[in-house]
């Protein structure tokens, strides 16, 4: 709008008001001199802290163990995100509200940590209680008795099997 509006020469005086206002607007939120120069060294020193900050929290983060100690050894494993424990040792943490050791059976008990489901009692794939079966097999020995109980008369004997001259070939063996 300002290339057509070229000079005050045309232009009344509330036009000329709203042209000053109008390019006022336009800068309003725009820095200049010492205040520009201010900010973009502020902008500069938050991205290097920023920067810094983010890749020291990803080499430390990368670099964390486990704090589980067993046989008074310390734990190898590299820790989960966010945690100080291994998955086979995070159930130690008392803040964790993800996982729950599975209790396993009376014979053989179980610390293998479960994610936390639905259930109350959670467990490890080798001590899931799957449910009831829901199908029951007919009984076999029923239609075997049924099977003998039917009339004889319905077969058909040996010799009533055998081909006769009367069929044609294709109907023979």
């Amino acid at each position: 709008g300002s290339s057509l509006l070229t000079g005050p020469e045309g232009l009344m005086a509330k036009e000329r008001e709203n042209l000053k206002r109008l390019k006022c607007l336009r800068r309003y939120r725009q820095r200049y001199g010492v205040e520009a120069l201010l900010h973009r060294q502020l902008k500069e020193r938050r991205m290097l802290a920023t920067d810094g900050a983010a890749q020291q929290a990803h080499t430390t983060r990368s670099s964390q163990r486990c704090l589980a100690f067993v046989d008074d050894v310390r734990c190898s494993n590299p820790s989960l995100p966010m945690t100080r424990h291994c998955l086979t040792h995070i159930c130690q943490d008392a803040n964790q509200a993800l996982f729950k050791p599975c209790h396993g059976s009376e014979e053989v008990p179980c610390n293998k940590p479960v994610p936390a489901s639905l259930s109350e009692d959670p467990c490890c794939p080798l001590h899931l209680r799957l449910p009831p079966q829901m199908y029951v097999p007919e009984q076999a020995l029923a239609v075997a008795d049924e099977l003998h109980a039917a009339p004889a008369d319905l077969y058909l004997s040996a010799a009533e099997l055998q081909p006769t001259e009367s069929l044609p070939l294709e109907f023979s063996d």
